[in-house]
């Protein structure tokens, strides 16, 4: 019980038994129980598929969600006030260090699915495929011992398919749910590679039993603060020691077999289908380029929030301007980009949605590649000058710089050694893409970009 100088508060606690575990995630954070974990709760059948989560590096919030039973408070922000929601279907909460649990867990039969949402870097793909270099640790270790813990995405889902392959507990879908293009295939590609190198019969093993599952989400969901807790609080009379605030806004486009099984995320609203590559580049350039594009050029202009920066009005003509260039090369019908755009602006204008540019601004190195760049190549090959993707590049290397929000990056090392040169330009260009510092137009648009973006 919590006690405030007038009352006592009870905590939060669950209101019926936890489902069974179904689904195994990696990456227990705001943005997978604002999402996947809150689909999972509405789906027709939540009480048949619990799950077990497991942190990413931090073992915090396992701490924090085990003492209230996995279960927390969703605090949906919308423009005419605040909506708190009960979400139930973590039935297990771990840190990432409990890899032998994990390892049990994936050896059961009834466990049908593993979602994943640790960012980009965790994958550790390159244009050539798995950085066999980054896993070499880990393939010593498990060359030893198949059950001692690992350090990579990569070498801990193999580990997981060889225990579950030696229990023989048949097909399992594997889904991941990070902003990654083809993130199914990308997941498919570091598994199988990894496994090659460990064991060919168990890579064999993994190409006839795995569903590599695809996804593209969506819903903006902030890291959550003091003032969230108190309004948990003043809204539901009970302590929530894990609250997460999101917007009203969520989507979720799937593709996948699902061969052992599957909630019914469509009664959620979900969406299955073919091919989700449309609708991932959409939300990848549109939203998640406009994030970044807001949150190095938003810094220069000393906002703090999305809902600030798209309030300014040489802010918002950026982001109008890099979305042409990127609806441009989208196949879909142009009525629905307008509208995908309009609602963007409303999302981005929300005043119960306090997200931080700092908080967005993390990963540049590997967040431009996937963001900005592919239409920056596009409207080139189409013969363009592209002033929205300069613009963006250009408040990035002032951001590396260290004149816009803190540089949270692992690998801005390189781009740090160049940034300050005299061909700072060039260099930055020839690092994010083969060719495009040998641009001489590209990289004059991108250094005439550099001191337009104050003031």
């Amino acid at each position: 019980m919590t006690t405030t100088a007038d009352v006592t508060l009870p905590p939060l606690a669950r209101s019926a038994p936890a489902a069974p575990v179904r689904i195994v995630h990696l990456g227990l954070g705001n943005f997978h129980r604002a999402h996947q974990a809150w689909y999972t709760a509405r789906a027709e059948d939540a009480q048949e598929w619990g799950i077990a989560a497991f942190t990413g590096r931090r073992p915090d919030a396992a701490e924090k969600l085990s003492r209230q039973q996995g279960v927390y408070t969703l605090l949906v922000r919308g423009a005419d006030g605040d909506r708190a929601e009960v979400v139930e279907s973590l039935s297990q909460v771990h840190p990432s260090s409990d890899h032998d649990t994990f390892l049990d867990l994936l050896a059961r039969p009834e466990v049908a699915i593993v979602t994943i949402t640790l960012t980009e870097a965790a994958y550790l793909h390159t244009a050539g495929g798995l950085d066999v270099d980054a896993v070499q640790d880990d393939l010593a270790t498990l060359r030893t011992d198949l059950r001692p813990p690992v350090a990579t995405l990569p070498a801990r889902l193999v580990a997981g398919l060889a225990a579950r392959r030696t229990a023989g507990s048949g097909a399992i879908s594997i889904l991941s749910c990070d902003n990654l293009a083809h993130n199914g295939s990308v997941t498919r590609d570091v598994v199988t590679r990894f496994a090659e190198l460990l064991d060919p019969e168990l890579a064999a093993w993994i190409a006839t039993n795995v569903d590599f599952a695809s996804s593209m989400v969506d819903r903006i969901t902030p890291a959550t603060t003091a003032e969230v807790a108190t309004a948990v609080t003043e809204l539901t009379g009970v302590v929530d020691s894990s609250p997460v605030p999101t917007e009203p806004f969520s989507e979720w486009v799937i593709s996948g077999g699902f061969p052992a099984g599957r909630p019914a995320w469509d009664t959620a609203g979900a969406v299955f289908t073919d091919d989700v590559t449309p609708h991932e580049q959409r939300k990848l350039w549109l939203l998640n380029g406009s994030h970044s594009l807001l949150a190095y050029a938003g810094g220069l202009r000393g906002h703090e929030t999305i809902a600030d920066a798209v309030a300014d009005s040489r802010c918002r003509a950026w982001v109008e301007q890099f979305w042409d260039e990127a609806c441009a090369h989208l196949p879909m019908p142009a009525e629905e980009l307008h509208g995908y755009r309009d609602a963007l602006l409303d999302r981005y204008a929300n005043p119960g949605v306090r997200h931080l540019l700092a908080q967005i601004a993390g990963g540049g190195s590997l967040k431009l590649p996937l963001r900005i760049v592919p239409v920056m190549v596009a409207e080139r090959d189409a013969g363009r000058l592209p002033e929205g993707c300069a613009t963006a590049v250009a408040a990035w290397i002032r951001h590396l710089r260290g004149e816009s929000t803190p540089v949270e990056d692992p690998g801005a090392a390189p781009y740090q050694a160049v940034v300050t040169g005299d061909g700072a330009v060039a260099d930055v260009l020839s690092l994010l893409h083969p060719g495009l510092g040998d641009d001489t137009e590209l990289v004059d648009l991108v250094s005439s970009r550099l001191g337009a973006l104050d003031g």
